[in-house]
């Protein structure tokens, strides 16, 4: 709920989310399935350009794809249907050979499940659309929409939500964990800036708890940050009409979002499923789920699922929550950051290379993208002489900035470099004595409670000893001399 001006406001949010599965060809043809594509309609056949005396034939693939996300976002099977069918839905878009897209209505392959604690209200497969290229009157003369069938027919998932968000954050939230699940189950690249994943709100404000208002679609949103500002924008756009009494104003339409604007834009009214005149596909075949596939066999065959990767590295690891996000969502990172940790003796040593990983390390990367992971073999040694004591902190970071440019063992550097921490008392404590001797006055002003002179000596006796010796061990020394 939104306060403002002594009012309170209740935003409702549902998802439609669709993502392009990356099969080898499209859904109902034989035709490359292939997004980076540029020729255009290279990839048609008379099937997908819907030629008369053409019949479709299912994508196994595709339809068990969606059955997996069915599989993952619940604990069971139950949630998979058994019967499903493929439905014709009827519009007219140039982009669209047929007349009507083959989709599916009254009996979608998934229902239920919930993601990111967002329930699902159902997962079909469909087929996408065209795509429309417009000119701007340079190129040929005068103005030309043109269309590129190379997209017509590609196996699209469509995931709907219950209308339980209410808020802008977790609407982004749950796209980008969303397609975090299709990345790791394999089964769609999900590429928003390539179009191969698309968001669209459905939003509506009342101003009365558990009662929907007039609701409004933003479409075709490819980007998780629009997203987030296109529901903020709409939630703002409705609380503005309800504040000026103007709340009949908002109407059942598809809006679009204007970047160079920020803001959202009426496309056209809201069309209600009777306009579509949904009717089964003559042309395809019933199917029957538990019967085509072993779902059980399936579920067990699952990757290891987000949700459970960042249980396991909080549980086995205990790690910050924010490294682990870094890890789950950056696969390379996190096979890298594991083969690390295979290698060290206990907890508290892979919490350490894991803070030098995710600060040291990445910040050495966005400094120079050109830079290559070290072995793990080498991290790992690295951290290990870390925790031996052989290496203070900066020893580590130095080290770390050298092997990232030519992959060496760290012991073998450490000791060209001179790094090799000092733990001898002895030699310490002469140091120290040294320093001392030539500070008198900075021993009186210690002694005196100025306690941050400790650290002066601290830095001095590095900087003697050319960043070497063990700090800890040289603030024991220090306190013993000066008593």
């Amino acid at each position: 709920m939104i306060q403002r001006n002594g009012k309170t406001y209740y935003p409702t949010i549902g998802l439609e989310v669709h993502a392009e599965l990356a099969t080898e060809t499209k859904m109902f043809c034989a035709c490359k399935n292939d997004p980076d594509e540029i020729r255009p309609n290279v990839n048609t056949c008379p099937v997908c350009m819907a030629h008369p005396g053409t019949l479709p034939v299912p994508n196994k693939t595709a339809i068990e794809s969606v059955v997996k996300v069915g599989l993952a976002i619940n604990n069971g099977t139950e949630n998979i249907a058994n019967f499903s069918e493929f439905d014709r839905k009827n519009y007219f878009y140039p982009d669209i050979p047929k007349g009507y897209q083959i989709s599916q209505y009254k009996y979608p392959i998934v229902s239920g499940g919930e993601l990111g604690g967002v329930k699902i209200t159902r997962i079909h497969l469909e087929e996408d659309t065209g795509s429309n290229k417009h000119t701007d009157g340079e190129e040929l003369s005068g103005n030309f929409s043109l269309v590129d069938f190379n997209r017509a027919g590609v196996p699209l998932m469509e995931l709907v939500t219950e209308p339980v968000i209410h808020d802008a954050e977790t609407a982004m939230n749950f796209g980008k964990e969303l397609q975090l699940l299709l990345r790791t189950l394999g089964v769609a690249h999900a590429n928003m800036e390539k179009g191969e994943m698309r968001v669209e709100l459905n939003i509506s404000i009342s101003d009365k708890p558990d009662v929907f208002g007039t609701k409004v679609e933003v479409k075709n949103i490819n980007s998780f940050s629009v997203v987030g500002k296109a529901a903020a924008y709409e939630i703002d756009r409705m609380i503005a009409l309800y504040e000026a009494g103007r709340q009949d104003e908002i109407v059942q339409e598809t809006r679009g979002w204007n970047d160079q604007k920020q803001m959202t834009y009426s496309q056209r009214r809201k069309e209600n499923s009777n306009d579509y005149r949904y009717f089964p596909d003559p042309d395809l075949a019933k199917m029957y789920l538990h019967d085509m596939f072993d779902l059980e066999k399936m579920k067990s065959a699952l990757p290891e699922l987000p949700w459970q990767k960042r249980a396991r590295y909080a549980n086995d690891y205990g790690i910050k929550a924010e490294d682990i996000e870094s890890y789950v969502t950056d696969k390379t990172l996190g096979d890298y950051f594991e083969s690390i940790a295979s290698q060290l003796q206990n907890k508290e040593l892979v919490k350490i290379a894991s803070n030098y990983l995710t600060s040291d390390l990445l910040g050495l990367f966005a400094k120079n993208p050109e830079l290559r992971y070290p072995s793990a073999d080498n991290f790992a040694k690295l951290i290990q002489m870390n925790g031996d004591g052989k290496l203070n902190s900066r020893g580590v970071k130095d080290i770390l900035a050298i092997i990232v440019e030519q992959d060496q063992d760290p012991e073998i550097v450490a000791n060209e470099k001179g790094l090799i921490q000092q733990n001898d008392t002895g030699a310490l404590e002469a140091v120290a004595q040294k320093i001392l001797d030539a500070n008198p006055e900075k021993i009186a002003e210690y002694k005196s409670g100025k306690e941050a002179m400790l650290m002066f000596f601290v830095g001095q006796i590095m900087k003697e000893t050319k960043g070497s010796a063990n700090p800890q061990l040289v603030q024991e020394i220090l306190k013993k001399l000066m008593g």
